[in-house]
C-alpha cells in the first residue's frame, strides 16, 4: 500500500478482497485527500479574514466589497475538480458495475432474501436451475417460499446467515426483500446495494483472498436492526466443494424426514369432544 492510500485505513477502511476493489479505493482516496485540503484551505482563509479584517483595522465597513478575482478562480477550479471526479471517474466506474456483468456460466449464482432481521441464501443447487419460489409457501421452515413440488427445487441449497463462495470466481446476486428496504453492504468486497420489496436488484463481485467477512445491514430497517448481520465466508475450490455437498446432503435428509403430503391423501378426522355433563339441581 502506497504512503497516499494509508488516508482509507486511517480513516477505518477495511482491506480490499475483491478484484475491483482498488478501482474504488483509488476514487476514496482522491476524495479524503481532496476533501482534507479543502478544510485546511477554508479554515486558512477563514482564521485570514478574521485577522485581516478585525474591527480595530477597518472600523468602518467596507461597502464595495473583494475587488480581487482569486476568489471567483479558486471557486472555479473547486467545481472542476469535482466534476472531474463525477463525470470522469465515478459515473464511468459505477456504469461499468451495473452494465459489464460476467457470463453466468462461469459465474456463482445466488439469490439474497432480505428480512427483518437476516439475509437468506438461496443456490441453486448441482443441476444449475433455481427451483420456482412463491410467498405463498414462506414459513419459518421454509422462509424463501421454495416450491416443493418444483423438481428443479429439489437439491436446491438455502443457508440463513451464512454465505460460502470459492475465492477467484465471480458471485452474482440478485437482491430481493420480503418486508421493508434492505441493504446487502460487504465492506471488504467494495459492494453495496438496497433490496427492495417487489424487485430484484443484480449486483456482482469477484473475491480475491480466502477468509471470513461481515455482511452487515446498511439501512435502518427496524428496531432490531442493529443485529442484522451474516458472514461472508470466501473458501478455496476445495473447500466449497466440500461444503455444497455438506449442504446437500442435509437438504436431502431434510427432504426425506418430512415429505410433503400427496394432494389426494385424506387427513385423519379428529375426535369431536365429548359434551359437557348437565350440572345436577341443587337442593
Amino acid at each position: 500500500m502506497s504512503s497516499l492510500a494509508l488516508i482509507n485505513e486511517f480513516l477505518g477502511q477495511p482491506p480490499n478482497a475483491s478484484s475491483h476493489g482498488y478501482q474504488i479505493d483509488h476514487i476514496l482516496e482522491f476524495c479524503h485527500w481532496f476533501m482534507g485540503a479543502l478544510f485546511l484551505g477554508w479554515s486558512a482563509f477563514f482564521i485570514f479574514v478574521l485577522i485581516r479584517f478585525r474591527k480595530r483595522r477597518h472600523p468602518v465597513a467596507d461597502h464595495h466589497g473583494v475587488k480581487s478575482g482569486i476568489s471567483t478562480h479558486l471557486e472555479f477550479s473547486v467545481v472542476l475538480i469535482e466534476a472531474v471526479l463525477l463525470v470522469g471517474f465515478a459515473i464511468s466506474l459505477w456504469a461499468k458495475r451495473v452494465n459489464e456483468f460476467p457470463p453466468t456460466k462461469d459465474a456463482i449464482l445466488v439469490n439474497v432474501v432480505a428480512q427483518q432481521f437476516s439475509f437468506n441464501y438461496h443456490l441453486p443447487g448441482p443441476d444449475g436451475q433455481f427451483g420456482r419460489r412463491d410467498v405463498s409457501f414462506e414459513s419459518n421452515s421454509n422462509p424463501i417460499g421454495l416450491d416443493p413440488n418444483d423438481p428443479a427445487g429439489k437439491d436446491d441449497i438455502a443457508t440463513l446467515g451464512e454465505l460460502h463462495v470459492p475465492v477467484n470466481r465471480p458471485v452474482i446476486i440478485e437482491l430481493s426483500s420480503k418486508d421493508v428496504i434492505h441493504d446487502f453492504f460487504v465492506p471488504h468486497m467494495r459492494i453495496g446495494a438496497d433490496a427492495i420489496p417487489g424487485s430484484r436488484i443484480p449486483m456482482w463481485f469477484t473475491p480475491i483472498k480466502t477468509g471470513t467477512y461481515e455482511v452487515i445491514c446498511a439501512q435502518l430497517c427496524g428496531l432490531g436492526h442493529y443485529s442484522m448481520k451474516g458472514t461472508l465466508v470466501v473458501d478455496t475450490p476445495e473447500d466449497y466443494e466440500a461444503w455444497l455437498k455438506e449442504r446437500a446432503e442435509l437438504a436431502g435428509a431434510a427432504q426425506g424426514a418430512a415429505p410433503s403430503p400427496s394432494p389426494g391423501a385424506q387427513q385423519p378426522q379428529s375426535k369431536p369432544p365429548e359434551p359437557a355433563a348437565s350440572p345436577s339441581p341443587s337442593g
